[in-house]
């Protein structure tokens, strides 16, 4: 082979992370191969996998040998790492690798899809011809591969696996220390982080050589509360495709205060009232439901099979003239950021309602080809051993033209739903029970009282009608959500303005 990998890998840096939420998105997590934690070598491509142009051309060939309209090879490498505090004490610390190449090749309705962990010519071939066995056309023959400019929307200084414990450990403290000190009811902290570098590269059947530096963090703060007898817990956390130097003072104190806030809160918090009324969901948190009744339901997959409410709604009103959602994968930073999506294609701005109208699902390349439209840059994997499917990457509601008080105004009695914990979700139709753990119930016009362990009943669809105000407060939510699909895990970002819903069924627990 011609030793061209150093020019062919130099965009190659690190990143990339998949932590669940300790809720409801249906996911099940990774199982990658444990190994004994080593440096990372300055180019693990060139180091590791071995390949270049001519290993990358020899197996596509074989993979499209019995014939191709899209075939791809998608190659990662994830590490992992996991740092736990309990009681002030560290009681976890673990490194996790996963490393490989899916292969996935497409003629008219055919799809063929195979991976490995042996990344020899031998084993790559064998893997391709397995793929590539359910073809019956003819042989395509790929061109020469060009290499796609590196992405903008998460550039590190430093990759995560150069970073020591010993550095991460007083981050964790910090966050120990300051909820520990913030009241005397505070009885237990439990402090976790986590931190990932992810190298993809994807060659396409079209020439395209796609580099992706993935990085990923969370820090998260459980915190239980003790006061006359009675316990309580609450919980935070913030995550970001960012290096050691998010990690401001101000940013993680931030997110302790927080922790503790909605603990605490909930000794003076009282269950609502059952029954259908008025709700205000909050800004931010609450994009959990956009994401969850709304958003899986504007997934091209669903609407093709017809399994959406939206699948014949296209240019059709299905929302007030003050709704807009968007996906937009290129948001800086944001744990739901790509620069390319799983499939090689770039990643922009979708609108997916406009003024209430629905204007567009989000497609990956097997729907943009059955739908007959370009690719919105939505094709999302769990890792290599996983194909391609529609999914969402930050999704929110833009901005309208209320100030938040105006919508309490509007409501007059009624409940704000604000911290998210469980639910239950039924892809495509939009169906949804979500468990509120903070709240506040508000009588004419204003904030009564906090309340606490309630349910929101309800249909996404509906739900998007039912909204008769929107305020001028949009925002991402900063935590750590993970969004499962069948069967496969993403991470995600998701937000939204406060709005106030006409009507929701408000179930006591």
């Amino acid at each position: 082979m011609k030793p061209d990998r150093r020019e062919f890998l130099r965009h190659i840096a690190a990143g990339g992370a998949v932590v669940t939420m300790p809720v409801f998105l249906q996911g099940c997590g990774v199982t990658p191969v444990v190994v004994t934690a080593e440096p990372m070598p300055e180019d693990p491509f060139l180091d590791w996998f071995r390949i270049d142009r001519n290993v990358i051309a020899r197996v596509m060939a074989e993979l499209t040998a019995k014939g191709a309209d899209v075939a791809e090879l998608y190659f990662q490498h994830r590490r992992q790492s996991v740092l736990r505090m309990r009681n002030s004490q560290i009681d976890r610390s673990s490194t996790d690798i996963l490393l490989g190449v899916g292969m996935r090749v497409m003629l008219a309705e055919s799809i063929g899809f195979a991976f490995t962990e042996d990344l020899s010519l031998d084993g790559m071939l064998a893997t391709a011809r397995l793929a590539a066995s359910s073809m019956t056309g003819e042989a395509v023959v790929p061109g020469t591969f060009v290499a796609k400019a590196a992405g903008r929307a998460y550039v590190t200084q430093i990759d995560w696996s150069d970073i020591a414990q010993d550095r991460k450990r007083p981050v964790l403290q910090r966050v120990d220390s300051k909820a520990r000190s913030a009241d005397p009811a505070v009885k237990d902290v439990t402090v976790s982080w986590s931190d990932t570098d992810e190298r993809i590269l994807i060659a396409t059947l079209d020439g395209h050589l796609v580099y992706d530096h993935r990085p990923m963090t969370r820090l998260s703060a459980q915190v239980s509360a003790t006061r006359g007898g009675e316990s309580q817990s609450g919980f935070a956390n913030i995550a970001a495709r960012a290096d050691v130097s998010w990690y401001t003072d101000e940013r993680i104190d931030e997110m302790t205060g927080e922790a503790v806030d909605r603990t605490l809160r909930l000794f003076d918090s009282r269950r609502p009232p059952s029954g259908d009324m008025p709700v205000m969901l909050a800004a931010g948190t609450s994009g959990v439901l956009l994401h969850e009744a709304i958003g899986h339901s504007l997934e091209a997959d669903f609407n093709r099979d017809g399994k959406s409410t939206y699948a014949d709604m296209l240019d059709k009103r299905i929302a007030d003239t003050s709704v807009n959602i968007v996906d937009q994968g290129t948001v800086p930073n944001e744990r739901g950021a790509l620069n390319y999506d799983d499939e090689g294609n770039e990643c922009g701005r979708t609108v997916l309602v406009e003024k209430g109208v629905l204007r567009s699902y989000l497609h990956d390349s097997l729907s943009a080809r059955q739908y007959g439209v370009p690719t919105t840059g939505s094709g999302r994997r769990e890792s290599y051993r996983h194909a391609p499917m529609p999914r969402m990457s930050c999704t929110f509601m833009d901005d309208g033209a209320y100030e938040r008080d105006e919508l309490m105004a509007r409501m007059g009695r009624g409940i704000i739903a604000e911290t998210y914990t469980t639910g239950r979700v039924q892809l495509g139709a939009g169906d949804y029970t979500f468990t509120i753990k903070n709240g506040w119930l508000v009588e004419k016009g204003k904030i009564l009282m906090p309340v606490r362990d309630f349910n929101l009943l309800g249909n996404g669809p509906d739900t998007l009608r039912n909204i008769t105000m929107v305020a001028n407060d949009s925002r991402l939510d900063k935590g750590g959500w993970t969004c499962g699909k069948n069967g496969q895990t993403v991470p995600v970002s998701h937000g939204m303005p406060t709005v106030l819903v006409s009507g929701l069924a408000v179930q006591t627990i």
